[in-house]
């Protein structure tokens, strides 16, 4: 549920030409989600807002010989919320987030989006340095980030 929040919240993006709502709340309120529900989609959400401009680069990139602008909206975000997680969540395992990402496609986009999204993240899969099925281990409280 939380995944499918993050997709509709940058679907609902992408019809108001990429502004989001002034408020977050006001998102909330129009599509209403549980408390824990939220807690997981909030971070998904500001996590693509922060990144979309890597996220899109790297979708246009695998995109052979297709614009951009001409990939479906739903299977636009669905790639955008699995980029983000397979580069930014180290939390979360890469196979988990591309499994997810398929359903995802499969459920709310057309006939050929599972397949499509499942082709892009598999190059995008090839980028990766870490374990495909293993999230990383929790960092130590107080630990200095790397430099």
């Amino acid at each position: 549920m939380a995944r499918l929040a993050a997709v509709q919240f940058h679907f609902w993006r992408d019809l108001q030409g990429g502004g989001a709502p002034e408020k977050m709340e006001e998102f909330w309120e129009f599509c209403p989600a549980k408390p824990n529900v939220r807690a997981f989609a909030q971070p998904l959400i500001d996590g693509m807002v922060a990144h979309l401009p890597e996220i899109d680069e790297r979708i246009a990139r695998y995109c052979d010989n297709y614009e951009f602008r001409r990939i479906a909206p739903v299977d636009r975000n669905v790639l955008r919320l699995a980029i983000f997680e397979m580069l930014y969540r180290e939390d979360i395992p890469p196979v988990v987030s591309i499994n997810e990402a398929i359903e995802l496609a499969k459920s709310l986009g057309g006939n050929d989006s599972g397949r499509f999204v499942n082709g892009i993240l598999d190059r995008v899969k090839g980028d990766l340095s870490r374990p495909l099925r293993e999230a990383a281990a929790p960092k130590p409280q107080g630990s200095a980030p790397a430099t």
